[in-house]
C-alpha cells in the first residue's frame, strides 16, 4: 500500500480516473475537485463503482483550500489540476494567460511547499507531477500551456535534487495528446475572451487542435502504476515511442534558421490546425 494519495483536480479527466482506480486497489485516496458541485458527483460515481473514495473540495489557487489540505496526512502527491488556454501568444488576453500560470503553476507550487515540509519532516513520501509532453516541446496554439508545464518540469527537477537527502521521491507523468477532451476544449477557449476580436492575428473558429490524439487508457495505467509504487521511473512519457520524436524536436533548435519574412510560409503546424478536424483519433 502506498500511504494516502492525494490527486488534485480529480473532477474530471485522468486525475478523476487515477482516483476511481487506486481506491477500487483498496488504496487510501483523496480526491480533490475545484469545485463542490464535483464533490457529490465524484462521490456517487464512486459509489456506483463500488469502491471507497474520500472526496474534497481543493482549489489550488485558493488560499484557504491549500491550508485545509496540509492538515491532511498525505504520504503521495499527485499534481493534476491543469487548465489549458489555447490560442497563439500574441492574441492570448491576459486575464487569459494570468490564469493559466495561477492554476498550473502558482497554486501548484504553493500547494506542493506545504507537503514537501511535511514530508521532508517525516523523510518519506512521493510527490509526482501530471506534466505533459508539452513540457518538453512546443507546438503552435500551445505556447501559455506549454510553458506552464515547462516551468513545472524545472520545479520538479530542482525539488527532485533538493529532496533527496530527505527520502521524498519526485516523479513527472509526460502524457502525449490524448483524446479526454482537454485539448479540444482548450482550443475553444477563445469564446470566452474579452477581447477586440479584429486585432487577433487568427481566426479559431477555423482552426483546430493540430495533433491526431490517443486513447487514454494507458495514461490511466502508468498514473496508477507511479502513484502506487510499482513504476519508479522519474520520467513517464506515454506512449513510449513519442520519445525519439520529442528527442527529434528538441534537438532540431540547436540547428533552426529564423523565419526569414520575405517567404511568408506558414509553419507545418499551424497549417495543420486549419485541415484537421476536432477530436481526431490517431490511427
Amino acid at each position: 500500500m502506498a500511504g494516502t494519495i492525494l490527486i488534485t483536480g480529480a473532477g474530471t479527466g485522468f486525475g478523476k480516473e487515477a482516483a476511481l482506480r487506486l481506491a477500487a486497489q483498496g488504496e487510501q485516496v483523496i480526491a480533490g475537485v475545484e469545485i463542490i458541485a464535483q464533490v457529490t458527483e465524484l462521490r456517487n460515481e464512486a459509489r456506483q463503482r463500488g469502491v471507497d473514495l474520500r472526496v474534497e473540495k481543493l482549489d489550488v489557487t485558493d488560499a484557504a483550500d491549500r491550508t485545509k489540505a496540509w492538515a491532511w496526512d498525505v504520504e503521495v502527491l499527485l499534481n493534476n489540476a491543469a487548465v489549458a488556454e489555447g490560442g497563439a501568444v500574441v492574441d492570448l488576453p491576459e486575464e487569459q494567460l494570468r490564469r493559466q500560470f495561477e492554476v498550473n503553476v502558482f497554486g501548484t507550487m504553493l500547494l506542493t511547499q506545504g507537503f514537501a515540509r511535511a514530508m521532508a519532516a517525516k523523510r518519506s513520501g512521493k510527490i509526482v507531477f501530471l506534466s505533459s509532453t508539452a513540457g518538453l516541446i512546443t507546438d503552435a496554439f500551445t505556447g501559455a500551456y506549454s510553458a506552464s508545464k515547462h516551468a513545472l518540469e524545472a520545479f520538479a527537477d530542482a525539488l527532485h535534487q533538493e529532496l533527496a537527502e530527505f527520502g521524498v521521491a519526485v516523479a513527472t507523468i509526460n502524457p502525449g495528446p490524448y483524446l479526454t477532451g482537454f485539448n479540444d476544449t482548450a482550443m475553444e477557449r477563445w469564446k470566452e475572451w474579452r477581447d477586440d476580436p479584429s486585432r487577433r492575428l487568427f481566426d479559431y473558429s477555423k482552426l483546430a487542435f493540430p495533433r491526431e490524439q490517443f486513447d487514454p487508457e494507458p495514461v490511466f495505467e502508468v498514473t496508477v502504476a507511479v502513484l502506487n509504487g510499482e513504476n519508479t521511473r522519474y520520467r513517464n512519457v506515454v506512449p513510449d515511442d513519442m520519445v525519439s520524436a520529442i528527442r527529434e524536436q528538441l534537438d532540431s533548435k540547436w540547428e533552426r534558421e529564423q523565419n526569414d519574412g520575405s517567404t511568408g510560409s506558414r509553419s507545418e503546424l499551424v497549417e495543420k490546425a486549419y485541415d484537421i478536424a476536432p477530436a481526431t483519433p490517431a490511427d
